[in-house]
């Protein structure tokens, strides 16, 4: 079932949450290990994210260096086959432009039409760590709007793969209607110049077929209710998921404005400072959370979407106060 179905056949918030796809040599019982605590509370959906490929450089013999693809997670599609199957819930699968070319793109959403996969999170994705910026891989996406347009193509019946098209000249009703998920952020983007640009490239992708928006982490509601309010000046309609992060150290008040672009306010600030231990600690982030999800929930949010960072216990316990 389409994300935005569910929101329109619920009489209450939705809760839903996000996983990292483990490291490699763990086996999918780890998913579930992280899973199974957080299914008492009946979501409709769970997203799964992406990790590109990453580069590194081995020496040879000869002294020359070899560059080396490699992945350090497992597979996004099949692991939301197997959340599927084992709890019977949609699992979205997170989708980037880096590193994959257009044909790849198409190639894997026949694979994810054919699992039965109704939705796709659309991103352009982070830059290696190399990269001082982000690259497009050759013949792929520079923006994560380009993405957007190319599923809303497949959704139309239009192809890249030609020896698709030419062998189904009898048939052009559309294989696929995928229900597509981008990203807003309440603060803007980290490359963007102001929260209007931001808005601006926001509404592109909407006006290109995107069906809902998922926000990056905030700490202050009011940074998402001025958000949903400035798109609805601009013409957005479509539902606005705010995705919540409990802090669960110290560090994160460094760690999180320099990676993510946003601001913690003070008064969570020195919650978390004077906290003796990292229980307190943890107790703060959940404590908070659980006040940013009751007024979110009370002011007519369809979902709340939470970032377990596969660290499930946190987000149990703040789920349990508010579902």
């Amino acid at each position: 079932m389409k994300v935005t179905e569910h929101i329109a056949k619920a009489k209450k918030s939705l809760f839903s949450f996000e996983i990292l796809p483990p490291l490699r040599g763990h086996n999918i019982g780890n998913i579930f290990s992280t899973l199974d605590p957080l299914m008492e509370f009946n979501p409709p959906f769970i997203d799964v994210t992406y990790h590109r490929e990453e580069s590194i450089f081995i020496e040879r013999e000869n002294g020359l260096l070899q560059k080396k693809k490699i992945s350090r997670r497992p597979g996004t599609i099949g692991i939301c086959s197997a959340i599927m199957n084992k709890y019977g819930v949609d699992a979205i699968p997170h989708m980037i432009c880096g590193g994959i070319s257009r044909q790849m793109i198409e190639n894997s959403l026949f694979d994810i039409n054919f699992l039965g996969i109704d939705n796709l999170f659309v991103l352009r994705g982070d830059s290696l760590k190399k990269e001082s910026s982000f690259y497009a891989n050759r013949n792929g996406h520079k923006y994560a709007v380009e993405l957007v347009k190319q599923i809303k193509n497949l959704n139309t019946g239009k192809y890249i793969d030609k020896y698709f098209i030419e062998n189904n000249h009898d048939n052009y009703s559309p294989m696929f209607n995928f229900c597509i998920g981008v990203a807003g952020y309440p603060e803007k983007h980290l490359e963007s110049p102001n929260i209007d640009s931001d808005l601006y490239f926001l509404k592109k992708k909407i006006d290109e077929g995107a069906d809902y928006i998922v926000t990056q982490m905030f700490f202050d509601n009011k940074k998402f209710f001025s958000f949903v309010d400035r798109c609805r000046t601009k013409g957005i309609s479509v539902p606005i998921i705010p995705g919540i992060k409990p802090i669960s150290s110290k560090k994160q008040l460094n760690s999180l404005p320099s990676n993510f672009y946003l601001s913690i306010p003070n008064e969570l600030v020195k919650e978390v400072i004077k906290a003796k231990n990292k229980d307190s600690v943890y107790n703060v982030g959940i404590e908070w959370s659980i006040n940013q999800s009751k007024e979110l929930k009370n002011s007519g949010v369809e979902v709340i979407h939470y970032y377990t960072m596969d660290k499930p216990d946190n987000i149990y316990k703040i789920v349990k106060s508010i579902y």
